[in-house]
């Protein structure tokens, strides 16, 4: 019975592992299209991807949040390092 439970365990976590993998995955994919692939392209006639095409917000996201990413990373990394030699 321990052995049932342990497979059923690893196929859950595998399951959840692929499941997030893809889901970061297309992400990226759509995230890429809309802020850099959709700009290089002609108009369209499709309202959804002239949408994305006219939309800048996504270009100018990114870019201004990673220094924000880069001091959050730092006070994570120092906060961590003043509780383990506290």
């Amino acid at each position: 019975m321990l052995a049932l439970r342990e497979f059923v365990d690893s196929n859950g976590r595998i399951f959840w592992g692929w499941f997030f993998l893809i889901f970061g995955s297309f992400s990226f994919v759509f995230f890429l299209y809309a802020a850099v692939v959709s700009k290089l392209l002609p108009p369209s006639d499709n309202s959804v991807i002239q949408a994305i095409q006219n939309d800048w917000y996504y270009c100018f996201l990114v870019p201004l949040t990673l220094p924000i990413l880069f001091v959050a990373v730092y006070f994570h990394w120092l906060s961590m390092k003043l509780f383990k030699h506290a």
